[in-house]
Order: C-alpha cells, then structure tokens, then sequence
C-alpha cells in the first residue's frame, strides 16, 4: 500500500525529529501505522520522501552526502522495530545533481552549499557504506537515477516485492516522457510483435529506440554553474561510474544495473 505523502510525511518528520531527544514509546510504532492506514491489513507499507534524509540546505553537511543518513535509517528501523525495513535510494551523477541541487537551496555561494568540499571528493558510496555499516539488518536498495527510465518497471517490481517477471502496468511510463510519440508507437509496436524478450533484452531495445527518437529536450541537464567547465563535468562523471562501480560490489545492496 502507498498511502499519499500528506498523510505522513510530515507525522514521521516530527516523530524522528522526537526521537533525537528521547526513544519512542511503546505504541508509538502502532499510532504511526493507525494514522497513515485507513485499512487493517497491510502487508507492505511503501513510504516515499526525496527529503527523507535531511533538507537541501543540509545534504551535503560535512562536506558529504548526506552525512547523517544513516542515522535517519537507524532511527526508522528503532521506531518500527520488529518489521522489514527496506530503503530504496536513487542516486544521481554529481555533475547533475549537484547544480539542481544548487537551485533548491538558499544558497548564493556553491561553496557555502558544500560546507567547502570539493566536488571531486563527493560519494555516493560513503553514504551507502555508513548505511550498511550502521544498519546490517535493514534491506538497501540502489539504482542510478540516470538508469531509470531503462529500468523502471524493475524498481517497481523491487518496491512493490512482486516476482521480477511479473507483467506490470506503467513499466514504460517515464520512457513516454522522454521519447517522442513515434519513437514510442514504435517501440510498442516492437514489442509487441517480440512477446518473448526478457527483461534485459527489453532494456537493449529501450536503450536503442531511446538513442534515436529520444527528446533532446528532455534527455539534457542544465549545468549552469559558474567556472564548471567540460573538463570538469567529464572528470565528475568518471569519477562518479567508479563509484558506481564501487556501490554494485558492496555486500549486502541490491544494486539494479540497467
């Protein structure tokens, strides 16, 4: 069940926020459930927040990713102690992400935003470590936020905990966003005369239709900053594929890799 956001987000801020200062109470796991529940039984609660870690102005504290995440997953797994806990976490090229995370804060200085850390020095896999490292027994899930339209139906089969070869409905959805309508009258009409591919040849050919009717549009990043020059925007974008690199060997993360 995926109740919407309105009905707890803010609830479980507040609540984490609380347990800083002091541990939950004995119900406090079960008044949580109650107020974000309209049905009885649940067996898999998906809970969503791009913030969920911290605020923009904060996500690059200590000069790092998120630098007290771990501890939000930890307090999570102590509020609903005795469930699974599964974290599904999509990260993104520092190239990327660290511009239009520039934009949604207050920031007017880029180094002020990355507490003066060099971008370079910025991974992704320090924070998936401290996770592991900290929370050994909650499930962790990661994926490249540039993958997803390639990959999308995967994650939702992952999060919704259904068989990976379940047909599902809006496995394509973000391909129709960046693929032009022929493109995608296309690639419907391919697929539908190839009812037999799997999931990683349906990739391939996502990947191939994508490469030519893709919408430039909106495929290209704006990488607005000030001084970022292309050399710079290729060396983040190395240094980013070896991190990626790094976070798929990690023991114990379900890396899903386009």
């Amino acid at each position: 069940m995926s109740p919407p956001p309105s009905r707890y987000r803010k609830l479980l801020h507040q609540t984490l926020l609380a347990m800083h200062e002091n541990a939950p109470s004995p119900d406090a796991r079960d008044i949580m459930i109650e107020a974000i529940l309209e049905e009885e039984n649940c067996e898999r609660l998906l809970l969503s927040n791009e913030n969920f870690f911290c605020v923009p102005n904060m996500a690059l504290r200590g000069g790092q990713f998120y630098d007290k995440g771990h501890e939000r997953v930890q307090l999570l797994s102590e509020l609903f102690e005795g469930d699974d806990i599964e974290v599904f976490l999509g990260i993104c090229n520092p190239a990327t992400y660290l511009p239009a995370q520039f934009r949604r804060t207050k920031f007017e200085d880029f180094a002020d935003m990355t507490f003066g850390a060099d971008p370079r020095d910025l991974r992704w896999s320090d924070l998936i470590y401290r996770i592991r490292e900290n929370n050994p027994n909650v499930s962790l899930t990661v994926w490249c936020n540039e993958d997803t339209p390639l990959i999308w139906g995967q994650v939702i089969r992952e999060l919704a905990g259904i068989n990976p070869n379940e047909k599902i409905k809006g496995g394509f959805d973000l391909i129709s966003e960046i693929m032009t309508s022929e493109g995608m009258k296309r690639f419907r009409a391919y697929l539908a005369d190839n009812v037999d591919l799997s999931e990683m040849q349906k990739r391939r050919v996502i990947s191939a239709f994508l490469d030519k009717f893709g919408r430039d549009d909106m495929i290209e990043e704006e990488l607005d900053l000030p001084g970022w020059t292309e050399a710079l925007v290729d060396e983040l974008s190395d240094i980013y594929d070896e991190d990626v690199f790094e976070i798929s060997r990690i023991p114990g993360v379900n890396y899903i890799a386009p």
